[in-house]
């Protein structure tokens, strides 16, 4: 069946304050070749060339060409061309691409152009990967890996959608898949062929790989590493007023996020800053000095500092030198369920002031900088230790979770299930969810969902 060519420029959009040196616009489709040449060599619109005809460079050869409006011949720029024959593209269509200088007025002429054609139609977002996808050049999650690596601001992130993008996610459900397809033959067996002898030991095997596949899900679940990547690793700051909170939040944050006052309680509300830190990204907030206060909004502060805190992956408790710090259990009030001594930090500041001389905490001065190196490096020790970046692919995505759940629950049912067909629905319904998440058990209403997010030379 012929499908329309589509056309998108693959570059950002220029701007006056930023044209960019080079721009580039892909077209995928039956017609994308044809297309090429229409654009490229003069009055070839008007006598109709086919697809094949010699004017096009060799496949994968890229070839200096005139860009031209196919109704008027006018010359629009001079740049490079080429075509790629399907199925051997990105998308298992013919592709071309325009790469042009970035102006505005150029990449407008140019889009407009192909407009002229008459047979190319703009893509929709997402539709370049939706195409590839359909043609099964990749799969659910690497066409979800490749929005998650266009949206990557730190290097971790980068990798592990790469790492995704190359099948790591992939592999670890179906994996699963096939554990559970055994599985279920295996009990479809004993349905069909109740009078032969089956081999000894048969629903034995099929419980431990039920229960083995349970368990693997369900640690899968628990997972937060996903929810991390995306999102941000959780940094609390935490401790007494005037203990240098707000000046770490700053420090850490590189400009003056926090109010810095002499004066207890300045800190009502908890502030937020999104930072880089060893390629893990995270959100270090500041918080309300933690003390017993008749102050009502002051109150409110030290609540939701504590909640903050019991929310958090991981906390930075913030002490000061020149007063009885050693003394600091008081702060650890409301914080003792969440607390690690493992993980969490003691930072005890102002050591501009007052020496400290302790193993159990790390010395720090916002003031002079002292300290500040083996603060980041305890700091990115720890978010490398939650984020457990050489363990297997992290859930990244909700879409996933919710299948797994699914998976998770049918597979429960069947081991509770009274009789074998029973039991063999519910694994079925297993199977089903997890194909769902690769793409293997098409379901067409999930695709506009995952792919309406994506730019649209994507």
């Amino acid at each position: 069946m012929q499908r329309d060519t589509i056309y998108a420029l693959a570059t950002p959009t220029p701007s006056r304050a930023q044209p960019g040196a080079i721009s580039v616009i892909r077209l995928s489709g039956q017609r994308a070749a044809e297309a090429l040449i229409f654009l490229t060599e003069r009055k070839a619109f008007e006598r109709g060339h086919s697809a094949r005809d010699p004017a096009l460079p060799p496949p994968r050869h890229m070839a200096v060409r005139p860009v031209l409006d196919p109704l008027s011949g006018e010359a629009i720029d001079r740049g490079l061309v080429v075509w790629f024959e399907a199925p051997f593209t990105e998308t298992g269509e013919t592709m071309a691409e325009l790469h042009l200088h970035g102006g505005r007025a150029v990449v407008a002429g140019a889009l407009a152009a192909i407009g002229k054609l008459g047979f190319c139609r703009p893509a929709e977002p997402g539709e370049f990967t939706r195409r590839a996808f359909e043609n099964n050049k990749l799969d659910l999650t690497a066409a979800e890996a490749i929005a998650d690596l266009v949206a990557a601001e730190t290097d971790q992130q980068r990798r592990v959608a790469l790492q995704q993008l190359e099948g790591g996610l992939r592999r670890l459900y179906e994996d699963w898949r096939t554990l559970g397809l055994r599985a279920l033959a295996h009990l479809e067996a004993a349905i069909d062929f109740p009078d032969e002898d089956l081999p000894d030991g048969i629903a034995d095997e099929v419980r431990v790989a039920v229960e083995r596949l349970r368990a693997e899900i369900a640690a899968h679940l628990d997972d937060r590493r996903g929810e991390r990547l995306r999102d941000g690793l959780q940094i609390a700051i935490v401790g007494p007023p005037n203990a240098g909170k707000s000046s770490l939040l700053n420090l850490l944050a590189r400009r003056d996020m926090a109010i810095v006052s002499a004066t207890a309680g300045t800190t009502r509300d908890v502030i937020e800053a999104h930072l880089d830190l060893g390629g893990w990204p995270v959100v270090v907030a500041d918080t309300a000095g933690l003390r017993e206060t008749g102050d009502e909004i002051e109150l409110e502060g030290v609540r939701r500092a504590r909640a903050r805190a019991a929310a958090a992956d991981l906390r930075v408790l913030v002490l000061d030198a020149t007063t009885d710090w050693r003394a600091a259990g008081d702060m650890l009030v409301g914080l003792e369920d969440g607390w690690d001594t493992g993980r969490d930090l003691v930072v005890v500041n102002k050591t501009d002031l007052a020496a400290v001389d302790s193993d159990d905490v790390l010395a720090l001065s916002t003031k002079s900088g002292a300290g500040v190196p083996d603060l980041l490096a305890a700091l990115e020790a720890r978010a490398a230790d939650l984020m457990q970046a050489r363990a297997a692919p992290p859930l990244t995505r909700e879409r996933h979770r919710a299948a797994l759940l699914e998976a998770h629950a049918a597979l429960g049912r069947s081991m509770a299930a009274p009789e074998v067909a029973m039991a063999a629905e519910d694994v079925r319904l297993a199977m089903r969810a997890l194909g769902r998440i690769t793409g293997t058990v098409r379901v067409d209403e999930l695709l506009d969902v995952i792919f309406r997010d994506f730019c649209i030379g994507k």
